[in-house]
C-alpha cells in the first residue's frame, strides 16, 4: 500500500498502463488516500513555502493523472455504448427471425432447424448489450428457442440429442455453481456465479420432465452464494457502523479535551503538553479505524478535523504568546545584569581613584539590593537561558558583596597595622619580651590572611584587584615580622 503522495502518484501511473475498466476501485481508494493524507499532512504544524509548493506540484500531477483516467474511461464507455447499441440491433434481428421460425408451420420446422442452430451460434457470437436490456433479451431468446424446439416433433432422436447435450452442459454448470461455495472470496464467487447464469441462459432447453429439477438444483446453489454475498455486505455494513461509532466516540473525547479551551479556561504549559499527548494518541487510533458508511464518511471526518484544528490552533497561539513573554522577561533580566555590572564598574573606578566612602558604599549597596528585589518580580524565561542569565546576575551581585567584604577586611587590617606600630613602639620600650609578643601576633595575622585569600573564588576585574591588595598587606606584615625578628635577635 502506498504510504506517501509520491508513491500514490506512481501507483496510479502504473494502474493507467492497465485496462482502465478494471481499476475503478483501486483508483477510488488511491484518490481517498491521497486527499486524506494531504489533509492530515500538516496538522498542528506550520508548512514552509517549499513544502507547500511541493505539495501543490504533487496535487497537480495527481489531478492530471485522474483527468487522463476519466478521459480514457469516457472514451471506452462511449465505445462500449456504441458497441452495445450495435449488438442490441443484431440480437434484436436474431430474435425477430427466431420469432418467425418459432411461430411458423409445424410442417416446415425441420427445414428451419439448421437455420435455428445458425441463429443460436450467431447469438452466442454477439457481444454484450446494455445491462438493462439483458434480462428482456434473454427471456425472449429462451421463449422463442423453447417454442421452436417444442415444435420439433418430427425427429425425436435429434431433439433428444440436443436435450441430452444441453442436460450435460447445464449439469456441469450446476456442479460449478456448487463448487463456488468453497471459494472464500465471496466477491469473486459472486462474479463467477453471474457468468454461470449467463452461460445457462445461452444453453438450449432440456427434456421437459427434467427442466424444473435441474433449474431448482442450479437455483439452490445460486441461493447459497447470494446469501453469503448478502451476509458479506451485511457484515461490512455492521463493521462500517462500528467504525462510525468508534470515530464518533473519538470526536466526543476530543470535544471533552477541548472543553476548557471553549470555555476560555487558562492552561499551564504542562497541561497543554499532557492534552497534546492524549490528542495525538486519539489521532493515531483514528488512523487505524476503517471507513464508516459512505454517507457519513465526510461529515464525521469534518467534525474530527475541526476539533483537532481547534486544539492545535489555540495551542500554537498560547505558546507564541508564552515565547513573547519569555523574550520580554529575558530582555528585562539581561538589563538588570547590565545594571549590576555597571555598579561594579563604578566601584572599580572609585577604588582606583582612592578610598570609597561609607556613603558611597551604602548607595551602591542599596542599588544592588533594589536590583535583586526587582529581579524577583520578573517572570520566568525560556529554560535554555534561565541558568545562564541567573549565573550572570548572581556573579555580578556576588562580586559586589565580596568586594565590600574585602574592603571591610582591608580597613580592619589598616587599623590593625596602626595598632601594630603602636604596639611595636611600646615593645622598644618593654624590651625583648614585648618584641616576642609582637612577633607571635604578626605570625598569626599573616596565617589568617593567607587562609582567607585561598577561599576568595570570584573572578572579575574588581575581585582580582582585591586579591592583589590583600597580597600587598600580607607582604607588609611579613616585612614588619622580619624587622621585629631582627630586633629580637639584636636584643638576645
Amino acid at each position: 500500500m502506498a504510504n506517501t503522495k509520491q508513491e500514490i502518484i506512481d501507483e496510479l501511473k502504473s494502474l493507467l498502463e492497465k485496462d482502465v475498466t478494471d481499476i475503478k476501485e483501486q483508483v477510488d481508494h488511491l484518490k481517498t488516500q491521497f486527499y486524506r493524507d494531504a489533509a492530515e499532512e500538516g496538522e498542528g504544524a506550520e508548512i514552509s513555502p517549499e513544502d507547500a509548493e511541493s505539495a501543490a506540484q504533487l496535487e497537480a500531477q495527481f489531478k492530471e493523472l485522474l483527468s487522463q483516467y476519466k478521459t480514457r474511461r469516457a472514451e471506452i464507455a462511449a465505445a462500449q455504448a456504441k458497441e452495445q447499441a450495435d449488438n442490441l440491433a443484431r440480437k434484436q434481428a436474431v430474435l425477430d427471425e427466431m420469432k418467425t421460425l418459432s411461430e411458423g408451420e409445424t410442417d416446415g420446422v425441420m427445414a428451419n432447424l439448421q437455420r435455428m442452430r445458425e441463429l443460436q451460434a450467431e447469438w452466442k457470437n454477439i457481444g454484450p448489450v446494455a445491462p438493462e436490456k439483458v434480462q428482456e433479451l434473454r427471456k425472449a431468446y429462451q421463449r422463442y428457442q423453447e417454442q421452436f424446439y417444442d415444435m420439433v416433433k418430427i425427429n425425436i432422436e435429434l431433439r433428444d440429442l440436443d436435450f441430452k447435450k444441453n442436460l450435460e452442459l447445464k449439469t456441469l454448470l450446476c456442479e460449478a455453481a456448487e463448487r463456488l461455495q468453497n471459494n472464500e472470496n465471496i466477491i469473486e464467487a459472486s462474479r463467477s456465479l453471474q457468468q454461470l447464469h449467463d452461460e445457462w441462459a445461452e444453453i438450449g432447453p432440456v427434456a421437459r420432465e427434467l427442466r424444473e429439477d435441474l433449474w431448482n438444483r442450479f437455483k439452490a446453489a445460486s441461493t447459497l452464494i447470494n446469501k453469503k454475498h448478502q451476509a458479506y455486505f451485511d457484515a461490512l455494513h455492521e463493521k462500517e457502523q462500528a467504525n462510525l461509532a468508534r470515530k464518533q466516540a473519538i470526536i466526543e473525547q476530543l470535544k471533552e479535551l477541548n472543553e476548557p479551551i471553549v470555555n476560555g479556561e487558562p492552561l499551564s504549559a504542562k497541561q497543554w503538553e499532557e492534552k497534546s499527548e492524549k490528542i495525538q494518541a486519539l489521532q493515531e487510533e483514528w488512523r487505524k479505524i476503517g471507513f464508516a458508511p459512505k454517507k457519513f464518511n465526510q461529515s464525521v471526518y469534518d467534525a474530527y478535523r475541526a476539533e483537532c484544528d481547534r486544539f492545535f490552533h489555540t495551542k500554537t497561539e498560547y505558546f507564541k504568546e508564552m515565547r513573547d513573554t519569555f523574550a520580554s522577561n529575558l530582555k528585562h533580566k539581561r538589563a538588570l545584569v547590565e545594571q549590576a555590572k555597571e555598579v561594579n564598574n563604578g566601584l572599580s573606578q572609585q577604588m582606583e581613584a582612592g578610598e570609597v566612602s561609607r556613603d558611597q558604599w551604602d548607595e551602591m549597596t542599596k542599588k544592588i539590593q533594589d536590583l535583586q528585589a526587582e529581579w524577583k518580580t520578573v517572570g520566568v524565561v525560556a529554560r535554555k537561558y534561565s541558568d545562564e542569565v541567573w549565573k550572570q546576575f548572581s556573579e555580578a551581585c556576588d562580586a559586589f558583596f565580596n568586594a565590600k567584604r574585602e574592603a571591610a577586611k582591608e580597613s580592619r587590617i589598616e587599623r590593625q597595622k596602626t595598632k601594630a606600630a603602636h604596639a611595636a613602639r611600646v615593645a622598644v620600650s618593654q624590651g625583648a619580651e614585648g618584641l616576642r609578643h609582637m612577633r607571635d601576633r604578626l605570625q598569626q595575622e599573616i596565617k589568617t590572611a593567607e587562609n582567607n585569600i585561598l577561599f576568595f573564588t570570584a573572578k572579575s576585574k574588581t575581585a582580582n584587584k582585591l586579591v592583589d591588595s590583600m597580597q600587598k598587606k600580607i607582604d607588609e606584615l611579613k616585612k614588619q615580622l622580619a624587622e621585629i625578628q631582627e630586633r629580637i635577635d639584636a636584643e638576645e
